[in-house]
């Protein structure tokens, strides 16, 4: 007879305290990696004498100034991505939810394309206008979607709509100023190129806000997974909590955006992988998410500086390229309960 763990196609309790301190060893391996290879690679040693003051020179700099800030960056927008992606597909009931599919990261593109082309001097203010903009982005989506309940179909369909009116109008901008687009191009592939330690210092807060509310929300998600009468019946104000989801959501998306560009399908992928691991009890699943997002951003930026090297792609187009067939599998599989 079937356990009620393997009935859900999670791991029992003691599969699932093994499994999170592999996808935690996973995200430190993530790490080094990004710091051991690149266009010159580096050993192991040589990095543990960077960190104790004992390696200076040419390999000092690359660590300390290049590689180790963009691989910072790159898992902090691992996090974002992750637990946004969490999130939303617990509000709307969703797998194949993700911040870049319903049109969130187009809202949040809109506004940070204008901040690039139309007031580079108020670079600044970039994560505070994409974040309106994933707001905006968001409220549509929820609005358009939204008839006695959410339903899949809609939800995507709306999606697709809001991404595409979003996205018509960053290409809309691009030829209008086709003389400043040099510094849009990278934000709409998405990408760490040049990340330094500004960004690590400007994704930070977010970082911290965001993920501190996304597992205050842990208890929130588990009632909203529930039928609508029974989460209301257990004193949750349903439709209070789907706002301040989704905010918090669009925050970690906006945030991301803002410093790396258009990164699609990891708030997708991350997410569903994790689910299969440790089930829908979002008390594990969101800091599982966490750790997978970390692993999964700095291997993908790590093998995007060194596929083609010395040309190095930028890590959206390889989270594309991998994420697109992920999305055709879920829409398949899922199909028939979509």
């Amino acid at each position: 007879m079937k356990t009620n763990a393997q009935r859900s196609g999670r791991l029992p309790v003691p599969s699932r305290t093994v499994a999170f301190i592999a996808i935690f060893l996973l995200a430190l391996a993530g790490v080094l990696f990004s710091l051991v290879q690149g266009a010159v690679s580096i050993h192991v040693l040589d990095i543990i004498g960077v960190f104790r003051g004992a390696e200076t020179g040419g390999t000092h700099d690359i660590i300390w100034n290049v590689r180790f800030p963009r691989t910072l960056v790159a898992a902090l927008v691992g996090i974002h991505l992750a637990l946004a992606g969490a999130l939303l597909q617990g509000v709307m009931r969703n797998p194949m939810a993700d911040p870049h599919i319903i049109g969130v990261s187009s809202g949040a593109g809109l506004t940070g394309i204008a901040m690039i082309v139309l007031f580079p001097a108020y670079s600044y203010l970039m994560t505070p206008a994409a974040f309106i903009g994933a707001l905006i982005a968001a409220g549509l989506v929820y609005a358009l979607a939204w008839k006695n309940g959410i339903q899949p179909v809609r939800l995507i369909l709306a999606g697709v709509a809001v991404s595409a009116f979003f996205g018509s109008g960053i290409s809309a901008m691009l030829v209008f100023y086709s003389d400043r687009v040099d510094g849009a191009l990278l934000f709409l592939v998405g990408g760490l190129s040049a990340k330094t330690w500004p960004h690590f210092q400007q994704l930070l807060p977010y970082t911290v806000i965001g993920g501190i509310s996304a597992l205050l929300l842990a208890r929130r998600m588990n009632i909203l997974a529930l039928d609508e009468q029974n989460a209301k019946g257990l004193g949750l104000n349903v439709e209070a909590a789907r706002v301040l989801v989704i905010a918090v959501a669009a925050l970690l998306s906006a945030s991301a955006v803002s410093v790396v560009g258009l990164l699609g399908f990891v708030g997708m992928i991350v997410p569903h992988v994790t689910r299969m691991l440790f089930g829908h009890d979002y008390r594990l699943l969101l800091p599982a998410s966490a750790l997978i997002g970390i692993s999964v951003m700095t291997i993908f930026d790590t093998l995007s500086r060194i596929i083609f090297a010395p040309i190095e792609l930028p890590v959206g187009i390889l989270t594309g390229a991998i994420g697109a067939p992920f999305f055709i599998y879920l829409l398949r599989k899922k199909g028939s309960r979509v």
